[in-house]
């Protein structure tokens, strides 16, 4: 057994959650509703229709992805399970490797076959499809997902209990969902505050750039890339299209932060995983 086998173990045993499958089944059931109800509404406009998504993938996706994979390691570890993966000739990092893709998998075609019905009725409904950014958008849309995965596999790794993994999933979704785009104090307003204390003040651009560190603020600011310039006006996104704006709130570099979001949380979990004591 390698990795690969693993990964072959590992959706076997994920596809016989529920949870997961409810989780699936509501994601589906969101955009064949959205889908159905703005289509059979007048003559909508597909951008403006996937921007609307982004509000039901923001929320969803990232309990998709971490329902999928807060318990990957952590889950086996305290079953037992953990040193039967490990007793065939499987290292450490195979475990998490496998984990990963397994997640990544499951999580993926959920969302894939969500949205490849949402195609299905925008053909049909809506006048004007532009499938290559349609499949753009859904592109990115996995990107997101598969980096909520990569950090809940990474937190697993790291912890030793199914609590202390709960416990992380829910902090982390809190973090990074709702502290960091959402409340009323987040990144950006403390730093105005230790500005304002200082006697200086923070740039628009920067204050753009802390809130696209968060793999939320990334997603979104990475559908740029999607949108025409017509869209990025009627949403409000002037410095999508503003020439003077600095690189680091370019769409390309929207990609450079969801791939260190894909690649750091599982190395460090990994590296606190491979130094653990599995008893």
């Amino acid at each position: 057994m390698s990795f690969v086998g693993v990964v072959r173990k590992d959706l076997l045993d994920v596809r016989r959650s529920n949870l997961i499958r409810g989780i699936g089944l509501l994601y589906l059931a969101f955009t064949v509703l959205f889908f159905w109800g703005t289509g059979s509404s007048g003559d909508p406009d597909m951008y403006l229709s996937l921007w609307s998504m982004i509000a039901i993938a923001v929320l969803i996706v990232p309990l998709i992805a971490l329902v999928a994979a807060y318990l990957s390691v952590a889950g086996e570890r305290q079953s037992g399970n953990l040193k039967f993966l490990l007793s065939y000739p499987n290292s450490r990092r195979d475990v998490v490797l496998g984990k990963l893709i397994a997640r990544s998998i499951v999580v993926g075609g959920a969302i894939t076959f969500a949205y490849a019905v949402g195609l299905a009725l925008a053909l049909y409904y809506y006048s004007d499809v532009v499938i290559g950014d349609f499949i753009a958008f859904v592109g990115l849309t996995l990107l997101y997902a598969v980096v909520y995965v990569s950090i809940a596999v990474g937190l697993s790794a790291a912890t030793s209990t199914r609590s202390r993994a709960m416990g992380g999933a829910i902090g982390v979704w809190f973090f990074l969902n709702v502290f960091w785009n959402a409340f009323p104090i987040n990144p950006n307003t403390i730093i105005e505050f230790v500005a304002n204390r200082l006697g200086t003040s923070v740039s628009q651009n920067l204050k753009d750039l802390v809130w696209s560190l968060s793999p939320t603020g990334a997603y979104m600011n990475s559908m740029q890339l999607v949108f025409p310039d017509s869209v990025a006006k009627q949403t409000g996104q002037d410095a999508w299209i503003d020439p003077n704006a600095p690189f680091y709130l370019d769409g390309w570099f929207m990609l450079v932060i969801l791939v260190a979001w894909l690649l750091v949380p599982p190395l460090l979990g990994y590296w606190r995983f491979q130094r653990a004591d599995l008893g």
